[in-house]
């Protein structure tokens, strides 16, 4: 049986969300000179290239940039796969040095983020680490809480959300789907 969905953010919405994010950043961090952004694979690659574009438009500074896969470190990667596809983890600059913001699509029971903590000390100690994620849909399992949100969702253990980008040859939206 199909679920039904229900779209909560269009294109505009996400491209709001998005730059809000951006100026909250750099308000947050007096500028832009310490910056990384760190997207987590693999929707928040695309969202970190957007927020990392935004606030060099907006502050005239080169922010580095860096992917995220955090695969083999889930503590449940053995339940979900028996061969689990692993992606690039691409960090080239210093992490001791900077404020890194990890960026994610959505931000669930907590478990992607403390993974990603788990990979990132990987490669250093960052002087802090900001989470930005463009949904907040509850529901933490762990003590994790982001710094920056786009949208706050109060789903049902039983609905999911999707966040729907062009990058992943789809149109710009994020939708609510009952199970």
């Amino acid at each position: 049986m199909t679920g039904t969905k229900q779209q909560i953010m269009t294109a505009h919405d996400i491209d709001r969300a998005l730059s809000r994010i951006a100026l909250q950043i750099v308000e947050r961090n007096r500028n832009a000179n310490n910056l990384a952004i760190v997207g987590i694979h693999t929707g928040g690659v695309f969202l970190a290239e957007r927020v990392k574009q935004l606030i060099q438009a907006r502050e005239n500074v080169e922010v580095p940039i860096g992917s995220l896969d955090i695969t083999l470190y889930r503590d449940d990667w053995s339940l979900a796969s028996q061969s689990p596809i692993v992606k690039t983890t691409d960090l080239n600059f210093p992490v001791e040095c900077c404020t890194l913001v990890l960026v994610d699509d959505v931000l669930f029971t907590g478990r992607t983020i403390r993974a990603a903590l788990d990979a990132i000390m990987d490669f250093g100690r960052p002087m802090v680490i900001q989470l930005a994620v463009l949904v907040d849909r509850g529901g933490r399992e762990l003590p994790i809480q982001p710094d920056f949100v786009g949208m706050h969702v109060n789903a049902e253990d039983s609905e999911r959300v999707d966040v729907l980008l062009k990058e992943k040859g789809g149109v710009d939206e994020v939708v609510l789907e009952s199970r």
